[in-house]
């Protein structure tokens, strides 16, 4: 980035699609569409250090550097492969919508954001649960997601529509509760007021 020259070339598997970085942990995870994997790069010597098999026709990759959680989509089965980047093993398949494409990971809230391109919908997992939480509708073949963890706001590049679907996730917004004063008190019972 200081010279904007190549300083070394490594070799992937078959068809790699998307890279992504754990700063935290100097690895980079390349996707290989082909081979149905994930290279693990060592980013001190720049070698693989281990390939990972995922789902079928693996595509996008989001990493959590808090969790040291990858997320890969698979569109060819419809999943999202959870690798734990310590062990470098899946630890859990998540089904999502029809042909998933684009990830994108809030490591504040750990939730990860899944573009179901067929579908016009993004899949919201909790990191924690590995579990689909919500589903979004957005506009036509979504491919793309950014994530501003800052403000929660997810940001959705639609293919088909040219357009981008902008998404507030309600994880970033915990409720508000209010108590007030008892009413209707008397020796046996008495009323609890408050708002949420």
């Amino acid at each position: 980035g200081d010279t904007n020259t190549v300083l070394s070339t490594v070799s992937v598997g078959s068809a790699p699609y998307s890279v992504g970085v754990n700063s935290s942990t100097n690895r980079i995870y390349v996707v290989n569409n082909d081979s149905g994997t994930v290279s693990v790069i060592d980013g001190a010597g720049n070698t693989v250090t281990s390939t990972i098999s995922v789902g079928s026709s693996p595509s996008g990759v989001g990493v959590n550097s808090t969790t040291n959680r990858i997320y890969v989509t698979n569109y060819g089965n419809n999943t999202v492969s959870v690798i734990d980047g310590a062990a470098n093993t899946v630890i859990s398949t998540i089904s999502v919508g029809s042909y998933p494409r684009g990830v994108g990971v809030n490591s504040s809230t750990n939730r990860i954001y899944v573009a179901n391109s067929q579908d016009n919908t993004v899949s919201v997992i909790d990191g924690t649960a590995n579990m689909v939480v919500s589903t979004v509708s957005v506009g036509s073949n979504p491919y793309g997601v950014g994530v501003d963890s800052s403000t929660n706001r997810i940001y959705v590049a639609n293919y088909n529509s040219n357009s981008v679907s902008v998404i507030e996730d309600s994880a970033s917004s915990p409720p508000t509760v209010t108590t007030s004063s008892a009413t209707n008190v008397t020796s046996s019972s008495a009323t609890l007021n408050g708002t949420v």
